[in-house]
């Protein structure tokens, strides 16, 4: 019955079911990992399988689409090997759902606490993620223009100093791709970079298991 919340949950995202089929043992492991080191290393709010299949696993991969055509725009571009960081990886989300769905892309999971490092890199190494690279950093010092796309989810509000890091280490025409809760509080923010960003475009994200609950992705373009 745990397998299937997963293996459903990731259909009704827009994963076949072959692959969801081939995802559900490696997603299962990282959550066992996940479960077993919470609380030492503080990686998520709850060790609950289900929840963390809903609230955290699922909720990564809702943007699948989203992020399956970004990537696409990316190539299409001129680029056919895009690297994409997730910023403030902490315990992998989205970071590691999306490597292991999109194996044959490489991610790097940017994260400043080196022992969330050293979880992150036995994940990638358990779940076999060779495209998955763990970099031991803060956001303010990954180098300029480096990634074509850039990720975060529950990092920190876009505030003008965040925007302008995360935009520093984005490459011109690439994007970010932000994971934001309700509408009213992604205007607030954006109101609040209007000077930074003038264009954005929001995505309503639907995850399995919350359906009362608003999730969005709200999408830059670094012009």
């Amino acid at each position: 019955m745990k397998e299937n919340l997963l293996i459903d949950g990731l259909v009704k995202i827009g994963i076949s079911e072959e692959q969801a089929q081939q995802l559900s043992p490696k997603l299962e492991s990282y959550i066992n990992e996940i479960i077993l080191f919470n609380s030492a290393y503080n990686l998520t709010n709850t060790s609950d399988h289900d929840e963390l299949v809903i609230r955290h696993i699922l909720d990564s991969l809702a943007a699948y689409l989203p992020m399956k055509n970004l990537i696409e725009k990316v190539k299409s571009s001129g680029n056919p090997a895009p690297l994409i960081g997730d910023i403030g990886s902490g315990g992998g989300l989205p970071g590691i759902p999306l490597g292991a769905v999109f194996f044959e892309e490489k991610f790097n999971l940017v994260e400043r606490m080196s022992k969330r490092c050293a979880f992150l890199e036995n994940c990638a190494a358990i779940l076999g993620l060779k495209n998955v690279e763990v970099v031991n950093s803060e956001a303010e010092k990954v180098p300029e223009e480096k990634y074509d796309i850039i990720t975060f989810r529950a990092f920190r509000p876009l505030d003008e100093q965040m925007t302008k890091t995360l935009l520093r280490m984005t490459k011109k025409g690439g994007y970010l791709a932000a994971y934001k809760a309700k509408m009213d509080s992604i205007k607030e923010e954006m109101t609040g970079i209007k000077q930074i960003v003038s264009d954005y475009e929001v995505i309503p994200l639907a995850v399995p298991g919350l359906e009362d609950s608003e999730r969005n992705l709200v999408v830059i373009k670094k012009e």
